[in-house]
């Protein structure tokens, strides 16, 4: 036999588990809550009168949702007696008025203020992740909410991140909700901003430098044959490196073939802010990435920073050959429309990837001997 006291500390428990708490909350189909509350035994019944009776008078008293009742006949008893058998909740409001718990009913409230403040699209980031949003004002969550739906990828354009300017916001408003905004834009673009840093994410630069891989492609070129280098030191590429390869993902190290004064960068991701410095000016410089919409819009970004970049296998003739054995689902692409620094040629096969079931296909599963050849093709041409 389950008391009220009980089961109320029950739902208590159910609302701080996170996952529970924002489907209950999200989705209707949890409701009506039925919770049994147990039938004494015949010999609780028999050896325990009063206390079942005791039982039944304290269910009687609940006055939140609905306690369902049902005769029992019991041997010991001269009569069929009525007895609580389950608590029905069937609201979310109600749940949370039968916990009894004023911290928890406050908690709701403020939850409840949260949700309808911002967008949809983060009703489950504030639900699940609670301590981001009730550790600040409320209007500084709504306002997070709104700038997360005004940020995009690269749109930093290489300034700092007081330098970014959307939605009337202060200079350090950013960096205060760095964390908060962060999740916003990972439930925007699939965990992209999470995993790259919000300043790689955005095309910001970064108040501490970030690290790139370096890798020579022949022996001699630099005192290492591969090593981190902040992009503050970049600057220091002697002249003898004519040729600079900006590599998406630094798996792809083992796929590069020797070439005469190149110098492969890779792991940049979304951080090509830095592309702008003077010393490239001047080099052959090439951008390899993924076949599929973030891949192109990296290459817009790289673009961006610098016009005269060279793709290489980023085109429609290149996934075409390989995606029926090679091509995957891209679960978020990068937008609806090809981002500005595209050609038409690339923007059309953006729209064509867009249009896919299958529209990705990762650069380090082509074929070693496929890559050796259009790298060397690029390396050719820049001699002439």
């Amino acid at each position: 036999m389950k008391s009220p006291a009980e089961l109320a500390a029950k739902l208590g428990r159910q609302w701080q588990s996170a996952s529970l708490r924002t489907s209950r909350l999200l989705q209707r189909g949890h409701w009506p809550l039925r919770l049994m509350i147990g039938r004494p035994t015949a010999g609780i019944f028999a050896r325990e009168t009063e206390a079942v009776r005791r039982h039944a008078q304290s269910w009687r008293q609940v006055r939140v949702g609905k306690v369902a009742w049902e005769s029992t006949v019991y041997r010991a008893g001269e009569a069929p007696v009525e007895l609580p058998v389950a608590w029905e909740i069937g609201t979310p409001s109600e749940w949370i008025e039968a916990t009894g718990d004023a911290a928890i009913q406050a908690e709701y409230r403020a939850l409840g203020q949260l949700v309808e403040g911002v967008d949809p699209l983060f009703h489950s980031l504030i639900l699940r992740h609670r301590s981001l949003a009730l550790d600040r004002p409320a209007g500084e969550v709504f306002k997070a909410s709104e700038v997360a739906l005004a940020l995009s990828p690269g749109c930093a354009g290489g300034r700092p991140l007081r330098a970014v300017t959307v939605c009337n916001i202060d200079s350090k408003f950013l960096e205060r909700n760095r964390a908060l905004l962060t999740q916003m834009l990972d439930a925007r673009f699939g965990g992209l901003a999470g995993g790259a840093g919000l300043e790689a994410f955005l095309g910001a630069a970064e108040d501490s430098d970030h690290w790139l891989l370096v890798a020579p492609l022949v022996p001699g070129l630099l005192p290492f044959a591969q090593q981190r280098v902040p992009v503050g030191e970049l600057a220091g590429m002697p002249g003898e490196a004519s040729r600079i390869l900006i590599v998406e993902n630094e798996r792809c190290l083992h796929q590069l073939p020797a070439l005469a004064g190149t110098v492969a960068i890779l792991g940049a991701g979304l951080h090509l802010g830095w592309m702008r410095q003077e010393w490239l000016i001047g080099r052959h410089v090439a951008y390899w990435g993924d076949l599929d919409t973030w891949g192109l819009a990296m290459l817009a970004g790289a673009r961006r920073a610098l016009p005269g970049v060279r793709p290489v296998l980023m085109d429609r003739a290149c996934f075409d050959r390989y995606a029926p054995a090679l091509a995957v689902n891209e679960p978020v692409r990068a937008g609806a429309e090809p981002p500005e620094g595209l050609d038409a040629t690339e923007a059309a096969f953006y729209q064509y990837l867009c249009g896919l079931e299958r529209g990705r296909l990762e650069q380090e599963f082509l074929p070693a001997d496929t890559v050796a050849a259009a790298l060397g093709a690029w390396h050719g041409q820049t001699q002439r």
